[in-house]
């Protein structure tokens, strides 16, 4: 297990710096009111490891930093509004305290037991989710592209049907550390639950579907959107994806290029997302649902690790790790399919619920114990599944992330579901 979080650990760094392997006005500005700096990002991820590796999660222990620079990290007491004009750590420097972090780091898992790396695994995912943050950050930034494609995405194909049938009945929602041993709090204890029979979307909704709904006015018929959805999109003025213009194009990473019809939509709201769905005739599925059709297999009564099997991701399965810049087209991954037929259910693209984001019975906080329970019973709404700039290391079919339901900045998606 100490070789895995190693790797693991050693892998989040390395695309860390490639994503902050950037001229320094890149790095110390604030590309959008949502995002920080990605400089404040670079020390921020060093920070957090020092915290919960070296300092034990007590932030009143001595550390590397001085306690002033220490507490510009602290997401909790400065929120990104006001990040951009902290004194924060300038890159050089910043790279050079990840450094020194990394070594001490390292040094101390040597002398850890494997019963004990939980918390290296969670520093793993926490600095994995921020380079997702990153990549979102450098999205949202004006100006000529500074990340290039470095993977070659498969070809899709033509997916019929398009919908897949799942029983009713009882399965197993959630996880235990005896079988996702860095699984976060959220996402425990398993526990039974039962599911009515539903149908749900074989693959992703995709761009083209989505160009469909704009042309039938989907975006100014009041009917289908609901009482709060309604009143965001006009005061935000919605009228497509975010990033998409009126001729039918799209900004991606710094490139304007045609709309490609059979890539999984991405970077629509939760409200979008639920308009469309009653625009189609369907829902969006609970996070039940989602979760028993990613990775319960009715032949065996068993879970699945993950949607295909117990084989580790790779390149033929899904579309993870972000070396893509973009989703894979529709029915890409024949490969990765769950027990069910649904395809495309880790990577590509988050996929809003109709779930909000609440405890399973029997939650307990984990170490760090502000991760999840400050937002439950908040206005936020459940994402599965992942998207194409989420690392293998941080996305399980358990994996239950958040946000609110105006977001979409975040490589956000939808599948349907249907009522039997």
């Amino acid at each position: 297990m100490l070789d895995d979080v190693v790797r693991d650990l050693d892998r989040a760094r390395s695309r860390t710096l490639g994503l902050t392997d950037l001229d320094e006005p890149t790095l110390v500005a604030q590309h959008d009111p949502l995002m920080s700096p990605l400089v404040w990002d670079l020390a921020h991820v060093g920070q957090q490891e020092e915290l919960w590796l070296l300092r034990g999660g007590d932030p009143r222990r001595p550390g590397l930093l001085d306690p002033e620079v220490d507490s510009l990290y602290d997401a909790f007491r400065h929120p990104r509004a006001e990040r951009p004009s902290l004194p924060l750590l300038p890159p050089v420097a910043a790279r050079a305290y990840d450094y020194e972090v990394r070594g001490r780091v390292l040094d101390l898992l040597e002398r850890t037991p494997d019963e004990d790396l939980f918390t290296a695994g969670m520093v793993v995912q926490h600095e994995e989710q921020h380079d997702e943050t990153m990549y979102a950050t450098l999205q949202l930034r004006q100006g000529p592209p500074v990340l290039l494609a470095r993977r070659r995405l498969p070809v899709g194909r033509s997916v019929d049907p398009r919908r897949v049938f799942v029983a009713g009945g009882p399965f197993t929602l959630g996880v235990d550390s005896s079988t996702e041993p860095f699984s976060l709090d959220n996402e425990r204890p398993a526990h039974t639950v039962d599911v009515a029979p539903f149908w749900i979307g074989r693959t992703p909704v995709s761009s083209g579907e989505w160009q469909g709904f704009i042309a039938d006015g989907g975006y100014d018929r009041r009917d289908l959107w609901s009482p709060r959805g309604w009143v965001h999109r006009v005061e935000a003025g919605l009228t497509r994806p975010k990033f998409w213009t009126a001729e039918g194009t799209r900004r991606r990473f710094g490139v304007e290029e045609e709309v490609p019809p059979d890539e999984p939509v991405q970077h629509i709201s939760y409200f979008e997302a639920e308009a469309f769905a009653t625009w189609s005739g369907g829902r969006l599925p609970t996070e039940m649902e989602w979760e028993k059709a990613c990775a319960w297999d009715p032949a065996t009564g068993t879970r699945r690790t993950w949607p295909w099997g117990s084989a580790l991701p790779t390149d033929e399965l899904a579309n993870l790790g972000g070396l893509g810049l973009r989703p894979a087209p529709i029915g890409a991954y024949p490969q990765g399919a769950s027990a069910y037929g649904a395809e495309q259910m880790i990577g590509d693209v988050w996929e809003w619920t109709s779930s909000d984001f609440g405890p399973w019975p029997g939650f307990t906080p984990m170490i760090y114990r502000d991760y999840s329970q400050p937002f439950f019973g908040g206005d936020y709404k459940v994402l599965r599944g992942g998207s194409w700039a989420v690392a293998p290391s941080t996305i399980r079919p358990s994996f239950r992330n958040w946000d609110y339901p105006i977001r979409r900045q975040i490589f956000t998606g939808l599948r349907l579901a249907w009522d039997v």
